[in-house]
């Protein structure tokens, strides 16, 4: 044990706990189900909320903000949507409380119950597509690439911090079109975003593929999903995309005119990413000793370290940190400078692998005489020596360095946990002693997935995109399968 953090291998699931707190990411609050994002945890967000706002704007999509309380009848329209969601929601049914002198001070007045009771949203398509109705009348009008960052709220039962909250952060797109051709490449391009993403970004290799029926999106014609393999063998959903055909347009009447002034019912979109990807960044990359930050997300790239035995030595260090300092962020490099002196130098390396910091420079007087520093990475841990006369270029090349390899390790772990079976015995054995992927034929019933489900806890993640179509036997029923699917135990 390290750092006070439990073993991975022996308990993954408290080791992601006491990470999580440790590292000051997030803590749970007075609301059962609901979290506190702290400010370090709440750096990383805002990294990856920047770099896919700038994704969604450069494929021409706008933000916009649409109401936290959604009319229940609004729910009720999309007959699918309601049934997805009803378990999960939290309803407004009062406005106001009233005093008592009862053992309990206030109870909900009687006499302030609601018209309509309101929906906390789950998500927005219904309040979305009812605002829609009013902003689309003609072809000219679409396509409408609109995206909200915002919270939404589900009634989890069984809650963990970042992976399953009850009120979590998200943003969510919604779009129209006027042909189904537009709207199914909208669903394909956002998909490929949020994968470029998380490849690029969180350097977390992902799986895109399709959803069954059974595991796709209430109210969607089809759903598109990023799938990524934690470090303990689950798969995680990472982000979707999905299609929604013409099923809330004509739930809710949205129609255009188009060229030939006839009215039609407009196609639609809608996709997400929520701050489960906190989770799966922490789970993809990190150790025993703490968290690994991808350079991209760091909220800390790079800090310095000063090692002095006197004030005056301590006087020299920081004018030639200042240099360094100014030459990093220069090159758009965030440093941090700790020169706290009420803690040893041990202390503070400790403290900085921890929150997974990608690089560490020690300085003292011999170093600035000497000409050069010592430089550790957090992936890998290896500590180099290098001159100081370009030693922001160095660091800048370092951290490019650091982020291919973290998810070149992460790519070469999924790709020895992609295991394909033949067979239900052989499934169930590599589920449990192994887990990761299993690549197996399935013969395309609900019943067929729905029975694997309840002998193994495994959801079928997907239908990858680039599949290849392969004869072969389903390996619960023996029945016709033409190609193969991956399953998985997944958060």
């Amino acid at each position: 044990m390290k750092k006070g953090l439990p073993n991975r291998s022996a308990d993954y699931s408290a080791w992601y706990n006491e990470l999580v707190k440790k590292t000051d990411l997030a803590e749970n609050s007075a609301v059962r189900g609901s979290m506190i994002i702290k400010p370090y945890g709440f750096a990383i967000w805002e990294k990856m909320q920047q770099a896919l706002d700038k994704m969604f704007k450069d494929t021409g999509h706008v933000n916009a903000y649409f109401p936290l309380l959604i009319p229940k009848s609004y729910l009720s329209k999309e007959a699918d949507h309601v049934d997805g969601f009803a378990k999960e929601c939290a309803v407004v049914t009062h406005y106001r409380l009233k005093n008592t002198e009862g053992e309990d001070g206030v109870i909900v007045d009687p006499d302030a119950k609601l018209e309509e009771e309101l929906i906390i949203r789950p998500t927005s398509e219904t309040v979305i597509w009812n605002t829609y109705k009013s902003w689309i009348q003609s072809y000219r009008d679409l396509p409408l690439l609109v995206n909200q960052w915002a919270n939404v709220m589900r009634w989890e039962m069984r809650t963990r911090l970042f992976l399953r909250t009850a009120e979590f952060l998200w943003q969510e797109g919604h779009t129209a079109h006027a042909t189904k051709e537009e709207a199914i490449n909208e669903t394909k391009q956002m998909l490929d975003v949020y994968a470029d993403f998380a490849e690029n970004f969180m350097a977390v290799p992902v799986i895109k593929g399709i959803k069954t029926e059974n595991e796709k999106f209430a109210g969607a014609v089809s759903t598109f999903t990023i799938e990524a393999l934690m470090q303990d063998g689950k798969a995680l959903q990472a982000g979707t995309s999905h299609f929604l055909g013409q099923n809330f347009a004509k739930a809710f009447d949205v129609k255009f005119s188009d060229k030939e002034n006839n009215l039609q019912h407009v196609w639609g979109t809608s996709w997400g990413v929520s701050t489960r990807l906190m989770g799966a960044l922490i789970m993809a990359h990190s150790d025993d000793e703490g968290l690994v930050l991808p350079p991209k997300l760091a909220p800390i790239q790079v800090v310095i370290v000063p090692i002095s035995k006197n004030q005056e030595e301590l006087e020299q260090i920081n004018e030639r940190v200042k240099i360094i300092q100014k030459e990093l962020k220069e090159l758009d490099i965030t440093v941090k400078y700790d020169d706290r002196d009420s803690l040893r130098p041990g202390f503070k390396y400790a403290d900085w692998e921890l929150k997974g910091v990608p690089v560490r420079i020690s300085i003292g007087k011999r170093d600035i005489d000497n000409g050069s520093v010592e430089v550790v990475r957090r992936d890998t841990k290896e500590k180099n020596s290098y001159s100081l006369n370009n030693i922001s270029e160095t660091i800048a090349e370092l951290l490019d360095n650091i982020q291919q390899n973290i998810f070149n390790s992460a790519l070469s772990y999924r790709s020895q946990n992609i295991t394909k079976v033949d067979h239900f015995d052989e499934f169930k054995k590599v589920l449990d002693e192994k887990g990761g992927f299993i690549s197996a034929h399935w013969d395309g019933t609900v019943e067929t997935e729905k029975k694997i489900k309840e002998l193994t806890k495994a959801t079928i993640r997907c239908i990858p995109l680039d599949n290849l179509q392969e004869e072969g036997k389903c390996v619960y029923t023996g029945n016709p399968s033409s190609q193969r699917v991956l399953f998985a135990k997944a958060y």
